[in-house]
């Protein structure tokens, strides 16, 4: 027995499988998703950098500028922006739709690595980052804790949450907001550093030669080894109160304390 048999001998059965099909059809064109142009996602790589204490045109003569010319012989770049800000950098590199996102990504790290050495000392490290033209925050969590301050929560949140958050499939990117990490900040005197004749180049430099962790080698025996760790003495505002800025014509050493309050607190307040 056919499928037209069983029409002619039930034709009750037949309207009702007929307009079954009509009903569902009507419902399935109604929810049949439109879209003008195709969903497209093009190759797009994304360049930061940060230079604390630079306003906006020092970042774009000396940061900007410089990465932008590298960027531009890559193979197959379509389009360049670039946003110069007080302090911060950002570079957005469009690829054509056949360029590979691995492979645009890898060539954007190796002309970055190039031009590390042109840019000033100052500037941090550079952040390169594959994100889609229409990539958005879509989730954000809140920590609250009536134990933990909102510098303690911002170094919980970068220790424990922070990376893995970042191994979830799908995910691109994991931004801290409102972040307050922890940094020693150091507030001058100027009155105490004029009367010592202390100035704040001396203070930078004494932090840069003296606030620094190196290695300390390997004692060999023969049947031991042991490295050698020389522990960095600043840790604490009390330590960096007593750093040696210099030695004055009398022979008294200068420290940190005398001329500035140290305290541990937020980077950013």
């Amino acid at each position: 027995m056919t499928l037209s048999d069983i029409a002619v001998r039930r034709p009750v059965l037949a309207f009702v499988a007929s307009a079954l099909v009509i009903v569902f059809g009507v419902m399935g064109l109604q929810n049949l998703p439109l879209r003008e142009l195709p969903d497209v996602d093009r190759p797009v790589v994304s360049v930061s950098a940060d230079y604390p204490g630079a306003n906006a045109e020092v970042v774009e003569n000396r940061v900007t500028q410089l990465i932008e010319d590298r960027l531009s012989g890559i193979e197959g770049v379509d389009t360049i922006r670039s946003s110069s800000e007080d302090g911060q950098s950002g570079i957005t590199i469009t690829f054509e739709l056949g360029r590979d996102i691995e492979s645009a990504a890898n060539d954007v790290r190796d002309a970055v690595s190039r031009v590390r050495g042109q840019l000033p000392d100052d500037v941090e490290e550079l952040q390169v980052q594959k994100q889609d033209s229409d990539a958005r925050p879509f989730m954000w969590y809140n920590l609250l804790s009536d134990r933990l301050t909102s510098e303690e929560l911002t170094d919980y949140a970068d220790r424990y949450m922070l990376d893995q958050f970042t191994t979830l499939d799908g995910v691109a990117q994991v931004r801290i907001g409102g972040q307050r990490r922890y940094a020693m900040r150091i507030w001058l005197d100027p009155l105490q550093m004029a009367a010592r004749n202390v100035t704040v180049s001396d203070i930078e430099t004494a932090l840069r030669e003296q606030n620094v962790e190196l290695p300390g080698g390997a004692v060999e025996t023969a049947d031991t080894q042991l490295i050698v760790r020389v522990e960095r003495l600043f840790s604490d505002p009390d330590a960096f109160s007593r750093l040696p800025i210099r030695t004055n014509a009398g022979g008294h050493v200068i420290r940190l304390g005398e001329v500035s309050d140290v305290e541990l607190s937020a980077e950013e307040p």
